[in-house]
């Protein structure tokens, strides 16, 4: 890109990563849900040269790797992280994620697009369904069907990979509706398996040729700034807010998505 090392586009960038991991760190997702969008329409609206679907995925899937490494630090204490959901549902995703990241270098970019709304939309459904209370349990004592955590997380890795969003933002309502967990774990557990699916996702998007080194930068430090930030802010919020934030997030995204491939 010809503006790379404009110092007013890598401020850009930064504020970029910097609001969408804040959001990220409070939310438990990898900050993707917001940052494709807002790196695939600021910059160019900001006069600068305009990312491609496929050069957006791939710094989304480097930032959702240390916006997640930072996020899983600020949550490692108070036994929120399921270490048995993150194994399961971690392994499939990982395979999942590489096969996505990967083979993403075949599809052209109304393609990522399509499978970005589609994701974001399902989200978006499923975070307004009725969930039945599980929060008032021991969260030592949860329970999941494992391999329906392993079905569920590979087919979303598959997918997730293709935009390099690593799927916390379907991972955390899938975690809710279908899974029933409760909803501080499911947030410290998606970032735990978010990042595990990242590398997947990372090197597959690395190995399709498609890294940009000085944006992938720009947005790591941010996020490496900003997602403990959002983290520490997490935990004195209401947990009905913490959902009520993540739903209306997701919608707002699914409509602007749509409106760009319908109109």
């Amino acid at each position: 890109m010809d503006s790379t090392f404009d110092p007013g586009f890598i401020l850009t960038l930064f504020l970029i990563g910097f609001v969408g991991s804040m959001i990220s760190g409070m939310v438990g997702i990898g900050g993707s849900i917001i940052k494709y969008p807002m790196l695939l329409y600021i910059p160019p609206i900001l006069g600068f040269a305009a990312f491609t679907a496929q050069e957006v995925s791939a710094i989304s899937a480097v930032q959702v790797f240390f916006a997640t490494l930072a996020g899983i630090f600020a949550f490692r204490k108070g036994g929120y992280i399921n270490k048995s959901l993150v194994l399961v549902m971690g392994v499939a995703i990982v395979v999942g994620s590489f096969v996505g990241g990967y083979g993403s270098k075949f599809l052209p970019d109304t393609a990522i697009n399509l499978t970005y709304a589609v994701l974001a939309l399902i989200a978006a459904i499923m975070m307004f369904m009725p969930k039945k209370g599980r929060d008032d349990i021991d969260y030592s004592q949860v329970t999941f069907n494992k391999t329906l955590a392993a079905v569920l997380s590979g087919v979303i890795g598959i997918l997730a990979g293709i935009v390099g969003a690593a799927g916390a933002f379907i991972i955390v309502p899938v975690m809710l509706v279908i899974l029933k967990i409760p909803t501080r774990v499911a947030i410290a557990s998606s970032l735990a398996i978010t990042f595990i699916s990242s590398i997947g996702a990372t090197v597959g998007k690395f190995m399709g040729g498609h890294m940009l080194l000085i944006p992938s930068l720009v947005m790591v430090v941010a996020s490496t700034v900003a997602s403990p930030l959002g983290a520490k802010i997490s935990k004195r919020m209401n947990v009905k807010v913490l959902q009520g934030i993540l739903a209306a997030l997701i919608a707002a995204t699914v409509i602007k998505i749509w409106w760009e491939i319908i109109f």
